[in-house]
């Protein structure tokens, strides 16, 4: 079982609130941090700079993540690049949001939440609100 907010697959890896494993969350860690498209090189040198990784795993993962369209690729040359199909924040966005629609009682999750929002997250979400709704 995993971490909450962070539940296990059924192989037992441990998922992101994205729905990504660790490394796939790695891997698009890299890429958020990256101003470029990033190629599977670029990206194994990056990560290996903590773990120990083979090319081949990392093209996998790459490969998933395109599959899932996580990240875009173009071909430059002989080799792919890879860059994020969505911001950080918009993926966080994204997820919530199907935390949202799996929860049930979204009103009420979204009550519990409110109450855990410090004053600065409360002043963007009231922001936020008003900009949506044309105040």
């Amino acid at each position: 079982m995993g971490a909450p907010g962070h539940p296990a697959d059924a192989n037992g890896t441990e998922k992101s609130v994205t729905g990504l494993g660790e490394l796939e969350a790695a891997v698009m860690q890299v890429l958020w941090d990256s101003q470029e498209p990033r190629s599977v090189r670029d990206v194994l040198d990056s990560l290996n700079e903590e773990r120990s990784l083979a090319y081949t795993t990392v093209l996998t993962v790459l490969d998933n993540l395109h599959r899932k369209e996580w990240v875009a690729r173009e071909k430059v040359s002989r080799a792919f690049l890879y860059r994020a199909v969505e911001t950080r924040d918009q993926a966080a966005a994204r997820a919530l949001r199907v935390i949202l629609d799996g929860a049930g009682d979204t009103e009420a999750v979204l009550l519990h939440f409110a109450r855990t929002v410090s004053p600065g997250e409360s002043i963007a979400l009231r922001q936020a609100l008003a900009e949506g709704s044309g105040q």
